[in-house]
């Protein structure tokens, strides 16, 4: 087993990469405040600049208090095909370049550099890959070097923009102690504002209060936040595999060529895996419709997609590759709906068009179907009569 001060874990984060990208097709933008979302009053900011930054813009705040706060700042309508192409090109430069590393976000990457120390120099190495990104790719991209995960997300958030930071083994506490509570990954706003007002204003303070008063406090998660108020970090880089899928079938008892209880069958397990997308706080880039026809020939059709997990646009792609699928009227015997091309994620990252209402709706919906069960509530166009149902795989 490694232990923590034998590792090099490095993080790397494209600054602000959605302006980023639009400053590389329109150079009037660079040096701007740049708000990158919907143009409605009750549209969300999905990214902005540092410049817009400045004037106290935030990503997820509603468009209407961004443009209040800065009203000389361009919006720019989001273009998520263009930024997947992007994080797409920077993974590439990235898997060709490090043995080990895991994306963490469509922008965000941890890489495991432990061992390379002998030949290379990790923080070397990582410089040298940064500017290879900036040729390559034309992205600013932020980095830090620590002995674990955590420090090195936190330190890259600290030097940002275009910045880079080594923290030397051992100095971790020391680096984490004057930063405010709210900085450490896990400290939501209200946690924050808790130990705010209970006087716990930096991690110094926090990692001083035992760990047991933390838990009793914040139940299981008060442990956890005492050993990263303290620096201390042991997960494990996870391999990034492109291919890792969600996926569900349905054999019919039934052969059928009914047109209606099949696009009703492809729209209720569309949703089901759309809220176990979501569940897991991931995106999909890629949609496969599965169809199976009577005589057991088998066919898949699958296309690319801008990332996304949000049902309304899921279930359009997933009829639209379907009605490309089935051509030959045949009775079906088995369909399936698989994503793959996962990345981590939530909803917000895609929500250029949609309002503030559509994300409250998505949000109050995944939370009736945690609480209660995902079939108490589901899209009308989904329902079918059971008598037409298998049992799904």
């Amino acid at each position: 087993m490694i232990l923590q001060d034998q590792r090099h874990i490095a993080h790397m984060d494209l600054d602000s990469f959605y302006v980023s990208v639009e400053r590389l097709r329109n150079r009037k933008l660079e040096g701007k405040p740049v708000l990158i979302g919907g143009t409605g009053d009750r549209a969300v900011v999905a990214s902005c600049s540092y410049e817009a930054r400045k004037f106290g813009v935030q990503s997820a705040m509603p468009m209407k208090i961004a443009r209040r706060l800065c009203p000389h700042a361009i919006i720019v309508r989001g273009d998520m095909e263009l930024y997947s192409k992007y994080s797409s090109q920077v993974t590439e430069v990235i898997n060709d370049s490090v043995p080990l590393f895991e994306k963490s976000s469509i922008d965000e990457f941890y890489m495991d550099m432990t061992g390379m120390e002998r030949f290379f120099g990790c923080v070397k190495y990582i410089h040298e890959l940064k500017n290879k990104i900036g040729r390559e790719c034309g992205l600013p991209i932020s980095y830090a070097v620590s002995a674990n995960k955590l420090i090195s997300k936190v330190a890259t958030n600290e030097v940002k923009p275009n910045g880079q930071i080594e923290i030397q083994f051992g100095q971790e506490k020391s680096f984490l102690a004057p930063l405010s509570v709210a900085k450490i990954p896990g400290i939501g706003k209200q946690t924050a504002f808790l130990l705010i007002k209970m006087g716990v204003e930096t991690v110094k303070t926090l990692s001083e209060i035992p760990g047991e008063m933390l838990e009793n406090l914040l139940g299981k998660n008060g442990a956890e936040l005492w050993r990263r108020a303290n620096g201390i970090d042991d997960s494990p880089v996870v391999p990034y595999h492109e291919q890792k899928s969600i996926s569900t079938e349905n054999t019919f008892s039934q052969d059928t060529i009914d047109l209606d209880f099949l696009h009703r069958e492809i729209v209720r397990m569309t949703e089901k895996i759309g809220f176990e997308l979501r569940s897991q706080n991931k995106l999909t880039g890629c949609i496969t419709i599965k169809l199976r026809y009577s005589n057991f020939e088998t066919f898949t059709k699958q296309e690319t997609i801008v990332y996304t997990n949000a049902d309304h646009i899921l279930i359009d792609k997933a009829m639209h590759l379907f009605e490309k699928l089935y051509d030959r009227r045949m009775l079906i015997r088995l369909v399936g709906v698989r994503f793959s091309h996962l990345i981590p994620g939530n909803y917000q990252i895609s929500l250029f068009e949609d309002t503030q209402e559509t994300i409250h709706l998505y949000q109050s919906i995944d939370s009736i179907k945690r609480r209660f069960g995902e079939n108490l509530i589901m899209k009308a166009s989904g329902l079918h009569p059971s008598s037409k149902e298998g049992e799904g795989k």
